[in-house]
């Protein structure tokens, strides 16, 4: 969501009045947009190639580049750097699981109590990584980077709003945190690869992790 615009400063008041000139004319902007679509769209398509071809450890600003035949430059310049690419690379399923949990339909959407909400949450969460586990840990940031994509922060924020609902009593803000690290890629591919626990069985205890945190009685209905 679009941020509001400042104030005016007073060197700004100063060009109230003057008549800007405008560079380029429209059309010419919305080809200029248009190019920039089409690059940014080849390029993750290639960087898609590799994840196919060889897992997303192939996947290097170096063989991006050489996969679409641009200089390394434009790479960089168009995603900043790996964790950036792969990212990009993610945000398409990203922005199709955000439109569920935000606007969907319930129990993952608007409309189921809280807990339930909480409940589908988890569980397509947890879904959802299995299907992109090597790229969503490839795409971590480091520690200072890890808690800070706005992905991250929506997810946090979200579960925050239902655990204020379903525990206002509670130190919500801890227990948000607490829910988040189990959803973390890092956790659920230890869990799911080095201890070779099914999808279900995460799926369960993350149930009974919310009905403890909430004080509410374990459901069985598979929200």
């Amino acid at each position: 969501m679009s941020a509001a615009l400042p104030p005016l400063s007073s060197s700004q008041e100063v060009l109230d009045g003057a008549e800007l000139i405008q560079l380029g004319t429209p059309d010419e902007e919305q080809c200029l947009r248009a190019d920039a679509a089409r690059n940014r769209a080849r390029l993750l398509e290639a960087a898609a190639r590799l994840v196919a071809d060889h897992g997303a450890a192939g996947v290097t600003m170096e063989a991006v580049a050489a996969a679409a035949e641009v200089g390394k430059g434009t790479v960089f310049r168009r995603f900043g750097d790996r964790v950036g690419l792969l990212t990009a690379l993610l945000d398409h399923s990203e922005k199709k699981f955000q439109a569920a949990f935000l606007s969907g339909p319930p129990p993952l959407g608007p409309g189921a109590p809280p807990v339930d909400r909480l409940n589908a949450f988890g569980v397509a969460t947890l879904r959802r990584s299995a299907d992109d586990l090597e790229l969503q840990l490839a795409a971590q940031g480091g520690p200072d980077r890890r808690f800070s994509p706005p992905p991250w922060r929506l997810h946090y924020g979200h579960l925050l709003m239902l655990l204020r609902e379903a525990a206002p009593d509670a130190d919500c803000e801890i227990l948000a945190q607490t829910l988040m690290g189990y959803l973390d890629p890092a956790a659920i591919h230890h869990l799911t690869r080095r201890c070779g626990m099914p999808l279900d069985r995460l799926e369960a205890g993350w149930r009974d992790l919310v009905a403890r945190l909430t004080g509410t009685s374990r459901r069985s209905d598979g929200a």
